[in-house]
């Protein structure tokens, strides 16, 4: 089985709460199927609508989204969701605390990076033969679902998509004689289109990025390693690639960026909470950031959107945001699937999800009446289906905790003399194996 990668993520999985849900949930793969000789493969994707009440729980994070298609659900369905909203930074606390006492919700939506764990420890039903039934499940997002596939059993869909992307200004690409339909596709020429742009002076500067956040390099700069063909870890995320060549080839082009100062002011110190608001003020000409800022540039200059490429070309994106699945505590799981399958269906997708700007979860659907009148819409819809979302039962402590050996190995690298990638990355796999 082949996993893919990941998203970003704010807080790590203590081994408290993950002790709680192994506790409670003992890794029960029961499909919650209604048995006997009335299955069939159109009931399996639907589920019923029998007036049930579905509790699911999300976290602040990912509100506005979940909200809309409960309110969209619970308006044309005899079902009905009830959705309780948690603090991002108190969620996977409280989701342990609930598992530990066989409390979770029917639904459960979870940041896809912590979907490892929680497959593991049994927090969600195996769902294998729902999602296959589904008349477009070739079409899902297929990052979301290996990311909690677990010896071959299916666990979570898509709920939300966050992508990265590259934006860049127009206005600043014709001012520095670029061709603003033309957006960079190695990372070489991203190099050389940041260069040109900084040229301009004054308050312009080439690019931005979050250079003491963890989550921001893997979310920007690891789409540029798989674009080349390579990996970041192995299958099983116990083993770093983060020190060879074709990541070390990223971390140079950004070295040179940084020493020859065509980054902006405060790069070096941004530790994440304000790095996608730099953009938007205009004095900056080409940098990843997450697909859903789209919505949040003005209309003082034309924003582009592209691909994030590989060194040399290729494109990838890491692909965020939340699955979602039926916990192992639900006692209503036809019903809890006929709400999330509708979710995934033309309706949800059109309607609620691309009518709100939103990434849809169906390659099929990528182009759509509403992406339609936004070319840009069309460009992060489709590059999810060449993204990834990084599998490790450590990704938070590794990748996104501060004090974690992922922000020094790259820090030393960029900011340093780069002297220390191997030692550093030796950190990395003793933290990935923990």
């Amino acid at each position: 089985m082949r996993r893919s990668t990941r998203t970003r993520a704010t807080t790590a999985v203590t081994a408290a709460v993950l002790a709680l849900v192994m506790s409670a949930c003992g890794g029960d793969d029961d499909t919650g199927t209604t048995g006997g000789d009335g299955d069939t493969s159109a009931s399996l994707a639907e589920g019923v609508d029998d007036g049930s009440t579905i509790t699911m729980w999300t976290r602040a994070a990912t509100e506005a989204q979940s909200q809309r298609l409960v309110d969209a659900y619970n308006a044309s369905h005899e079902n009905q969701v009830e959705l309780t909203v948690i603090p991002t930074d108190d969620y996977l606390p409280r989701v342990g605390t609930a598992a530990g006492a066989g409390e979770l919700p029917d639904v459960l939506s979870l940041d896809v990076v912590f979907v490892p764990q929680f497959t593991t420890a049994g927090a969600y039903l195996d769902i294998t033969e729902r999602i296959d039934a589904l008349p477009f499940a070739d079409d899902l997002a297929q990052s979301h679902i290996e990311v909690g596939t677990l010896d071959g059993a299916k666990h979570v869909v898509p709920h939300t998509m966050d992508l990265s992307v590259l934006f860049y200004n127009k206005n600043l690409y014709e001012q520095a004689g670029l061709d603003p339909e033309a957006p960079p596709t190695t990372l070489q020429e991203f190099a050389e289109h940041a260069r040109a742009v900084d040229a301009l002076g004054g308050d312009v500067s080439g690019t931005f990025f979050g250079g003491n956040c963890g989550g921001c390099y893997v979310f920007t700069w690891w789409p540029s390693i798989w674009a080349a063909g390579a990996d970041v870890m192995n299958e099983d995320g116990t083993e770093s690639f983060l020190a060879e060549p074709e990541a070390q080839a990223v971390y140079d082009v950004w070295k040179g960026l940084v020493e020859d100062d065509i980054v902006a002011p405060g790069t070096q110190d941004e530790a994440g909470p304000t790095w996608t608001g730099v953009f938007p003020e205009g004095n900056i000409g080409v940098m990843p950031m997450p697909s859903t800022t789209l919505g949040l540039m003005p209309d003082t200059f034309e924003t582009g959107v592209a691909p994030i490429p590989g060194v040399d070309g290729g494109e990838s994106t890491f692909v965020g945001g939340d699955a979602i699945g039926i916990s192992s505590n639900s006692e209503i799981p036809d019903a809890a699937w006929n709400f999330i399958a509708w979710t995934l269906g033309d309706e949800a997708q059109v309607e609620v999800v691309a009518q709100n700007r939103d990434v849809v979860a169906r390659t099929d659907l990528a182009s759509n009446e509403y992406s339609d009148q936004d070319p840009r819409l069309v460009t992060i819809n489709e590059v999810a289906g060449v993204g990834r979302t990084p599998y490790s039962m450590r990704f938070g402590e590794t990748f996104n905790d501060p004090q974690g050996p992922w922000l020094p190995l790259v820090r030393n690298y960029v900011f340093g003399d780069g002297s220390t990638l191997e030692q550093d990355n030796e950190a990395v796999d003793a933290s990935l194996q923990s």
